[in-house]
């Protein structure tokens, strides 16, 4: 299942959207951080739709981990990654947006089901994120 993982993630280096989305099962559920619930494909598209005109970021360093077979091998797995990015346009309640560069660590989480992801979750440190590009 990790190359499940590891083609979503190639997708989202690639600018791919629709790439991403064949990863995704129909019901996904997006656990956003400090954010919502999404879940399906659609919502899961338009979150990618908003990130694309806010944000270009392209993920590096990155660690993918599978659960073994006796901790639910195959149906879940985690990355650890470094997130480099540009702050392109201003996001609501957030500092404003003028190209601002920035590098964040950051984790996702995943469910899987018949080779597909049932679930993201994803994490980082927010405080540290306006801190970087309140200063740029």
């Amino acid at each position: 299942m990790s190359e499940t993982v590891k083609r979503y993630f190639d997708a989202f280096n690639a600018g791919d959207v629709d790439g991403m989305l064949a990863c995704l099962s129909e019901d996904v559920a997006h656990h956003v951080n400090e954010g919502q619930i999404r879940v399906g494909r659609e919502k899961f598209a338009e979150f990618c739709a908003h990130m694309n005109r806010c944000y270009k970021e392209h993920l590096t360093d990155m660690v993918i981990f599978e659960a073994t077979e006796d901790h639910g091998g195959g149906t879940r797995a985690a990355a650890e990654f470094i997130v480099n990015g540009t702050y392109l346009e201003t996001d609501a309640g957030l500092p404003q947006a003028h190209g601002q560069t920035y590098r964040l660590p950051a984790g996702s989480f995943f469910s899987l089901r018949d080779g597909q992801i049932t679930r993201v979750t994803t994490f980082y440190n927010l405080a540290d994120w306006v801190k970087q590009v309140s200063n740029g």
